[in-house]
């Protein structure tokens, strides 16, 4: 069986996540089954015809009920068959940062069962997936530029 019919898919599957703080410069992350029980950023995949903003917005509206706003793109991972989701995959990692608009009442869907709001040194310490850390330590060096940090 090739790689490609093990993996359930023809091609590399395209996703959305992010990085949501709030008013306090925290950040959400997600401690996921599907990730070992490693805490994540939410997202999910991009539908057909989808544009990569709405992905984004519906995703984190069906894992978390929040809504955000002020979505900047923040970098794109490769995850090839590696062993930290639960199924075999080939995916594309498009990460974004973006605020959250309101941060009371988060509501987990299924596929996590906890989550926290952690400054970014606090969330470098967390069990985290391997492409979150990496997300993650990209945000901080964003937010080192002046430009960006006026953001929030």
């Amino acid at each position: 069986m090739s790689k490609q019919k093990a993996a359930g898919g023809k091609y590399p599957e395209p996703t959305v996540g992010a990085i949501i703080a709030n008013s306090k410069r925290e950040i959400f992350l997600v401690k996921s089954h599907k990730w070992h029980n490693k805490y994540v950023m939410p997202g999910g995949h991009i539908e057909l015809g989808e544009k990569m903003a709405d992905a984004l917005k519906r995703e984190i509206k069906e894992e978390t009920g929040m809504r955000i706003s002020n979505i900047r793109f923040l970098s794109l991972h490769e995850f090839v068959f590696q062993k930290t989701y639960w199924k075999k995959k080939h995916l594309l990692f498009i990460n974004f940062y973006c605020t959250a608009r309101h941060t009371s009442g988060v509501t987990l869907n299924d596929e996590a069962e906890e989550y926290v709001w952690v400054g970014i040194a606090k969330a470098l310490k967390l069990d985290l997936e391997p492409s979150t850390r990496k997300a993650i330590i990209e945000y901080k060096s964003r937010l080192q530029n002046p430009a960006v940090s006026a953001i929030y």
